[in-house]
């Protein structure tokens, strides 16, 4: 492929991968992770509350890694209540796949970062073997694709299986016990499965650009070497 042609390549692939980091720092600081609803279901169960009248005991709630917003209502009117995971919910919450979570996004925004200057570098300098060359290109997009997969991964176990909107929706309730009523994953999560198939998509410009996979030899040039051994 013509020099000029690698270099748009990598230009786009930088781009891309600064475009990501900005993405990623950007959903960690929202509340726009999850987004749903929950049932007061104690107050639902004194008033036997069915059709439109139980819509009066349905709450919403939001949150995201750091902070959120949940909406109770119990048949008197919504109340807003405003919560942080640190230290608020530290207690109630699986603290370790939460911080995991952050760590992986903090990670994955530092080599979004990297490949973005690498790309560059490859696009304008003089790009030469192992950290710089097409090893350093794939090595970095793995990583990224990974960490936003095990981003994916762990937030999705903690808020299904570990049922974390109902934590939250009973923090600090004494008599009222409420439930999940739905509940789904809004902009800030779908940001980072974007920017996982994105680093995944700059490892295929990196092969397109002409730049064998690591790691792989032509048969050629295993003949070639088999044929130098046999003469000595």
């Amino acid at each position: 492929m013509p020099a000029q042609q690698k270099k748009i390549i990598f230009c786009i692939a930088g781009v891309l991968s600064f475009a990501c980091a900005l993405g990623t720092a950007a959903a960690i600081g929202t509340q726009l992770w999850v987004k749903g609803t929950i049932l007061c279901k104690t107050g639902a169960l004194l008033v036997n509350a069915t059709g439109q009248e139980l819509e009066k005991f349905i709450g919403k709630i939001q949150y995201g890694l750091f902070h959120g917003e949940r909406v109770r209502q119990c048949g008197l009117g919504g109340r807003p209540f405003q919560f942080s995971f640190f230290p608020d919910l530290l207690k109630i919450i699986p603290a370790s796949i939460h911080v995991s979570v952050i760590l992986f996004c903090t990670v994955l925004i530092t080599f979004a970062l990297v490949g973005a200057g690498f790309f560059m570098f490859n696009a304008f300098g003089s790009p030469y073997e192992t950290l710089h060359g097409p090893v350093g290109l794939y090595l970095w997009s793995f990583i990224a694709c990974s960490c936003g997969c095990l981003i994916m991964i762990l937030f999705s176990s903690e808020v299904k299986i570990h049922h974390l909107s109902e934590k939250i929706a009973n923090f600090k309730e004494g008599s009222f016990t409420f439930k999940t009523h739905s509940e789904q994953f809004a902009n800030s999560f779908w940001i980072i499965l974007v920017c996982s198939l994105v680093h995944f998509l700059n490892a295929l410009l990196i092969r397109f650009a002409g730049f064998e996979f690591p790691f792989s030899k032509s048969k050629d040039s295993g003949r070639i070497t088999g044929a130098v051994d046999l003469m000595y």
